[in-house]
Parts: structure tokens; C-alpha cells; sequence
């Protein structure tokens, strides 16, 4: 059957060693060129590394595991609203829309590996791990891209209106 609609949520397995379905789909989107075992080694070479920062850590509220770190990170950088273009009698304006939930998970994977992936000079391991750490604490440029969108919603919230 052409066309054929896979039904990906169905699909996916947890990964092997946290046995988590979230860390699993971010390890999906770390993968390039269907290099699975490249990305695996990456994103857990990072949760290692961010376990060995945590050992060190003296705050009482900060989260006990990387794996905590990883998803109180990507819950951080999810943006509420973006902008989206909508051309209105002849006029283009940027029209404030919320985000459903899995646009939310994307966009904030997506953020997150462009922020590791534009630092040169360290292993994509280590740059990951950073990136993550921040997120976790709201600082690092996941979670500027993130404020940067609200703050484009929220300028142009004038045109909500315009919104389906």
C-alpha cells in the first residue's frame, strides 16, 4: 500500500539501559546517517557525565539521577506558544499559536541538540551533557531560543485573532 501511515508511537522501543521511551526517541533524533549505536554512545556518555557533575553537586533540590536532569531539561526548554505566518488580505503577520505537546517535545529535542551541535572543539558527548545540565538549571541556549519564541508571541499578540 503506498502512503502507508506508520504508526511510530507504537513502534518504539525504550532504550536498553534506562528503559525510557523519551530518552529512547531523543537518541532517534541525536542519530545521523542511521548510525544508532554512534548516537546511543553519545547521549549516554553524556548522562554520564552529567551523573558525575550531580555527585559533586551540594544543593538538596537538585535531581538525583541524569536521567532526572534529562527530562527536568526538556521539559524546561518546551515552549507554551510560537509564531506562526498567516497571510491576511495581502499582509503577512506573524499570528501567536499554542503548541500541542508533541510539537513541544520536538521542538525542544531539536533546540537542544542545535545548541550542542553549534559548539566546536569538544566531543558532541560532552557539548550534550552541558547543554542539558543548563537546560535543567534555565540557563543555555535551548532555553534562549525557547524565551526568544515567547518573547516573539508575545509582541505579536496583537494579531491572536487572526489565529484559526
Amino acid at each position: 500500500m503506498a502512503g502507508r501511515i506508520t504508526h511510530s508511537e507504537a513502534q518504539l522501543r525504550p532504550d536498553p539501559k534506562f528503559n525510557d521511551l523519551v530518552l529512547s526517541k531523543f537518541i532517534n533524533c541525536v542519530m545521523s546517517d542511521g548510525e544508532k549505536a554512534t548516537a546511543q554512545r553519545v547521549v549516554y556518555e553524556a548522562l554520564e557525565i552529567i551523573q558525575k557533575k550531580l555527585e559533586k553537586e551540594t544543593d538538596p533540590n537538585a535531581p538525583k539521577s541524569s536521567l532526572d536532569v534529562f527530562l527536568r531539561a526538556i521539559e524546561n526548554v518546551k515552549p507554551a506558544v510560537e509564531v506562526r505566518s498567516k497571510r491576511v488580505g495581502g499582509a503577512n503577520y506573524q499570528v501567536p499559536i499554542p503548541v500541542n505537546k508533541r510539537r513541544q517535545q520536538s521542538l525542544s529535542f531539536r533546540w537542544i541538540i542545535q545548541a550542542s551541535r553549534g559548539v566546536k572543539g569538544r566531543p558532541m558527548g560532552s557539548k550534550l551533557a552541558d547543554e542539558l545540565y543548563m537546560a535543567a538549571r534555565n540557563e543555555g541556549s535551548a532555553i534562549q531560543t525557547k524565551d526568544q519564541t515567547h518573547r516573539m508571541a508575545e509582541a505579536n499578540r496583537a494579531f491572536a485573532h487572526f489565529a484559526r
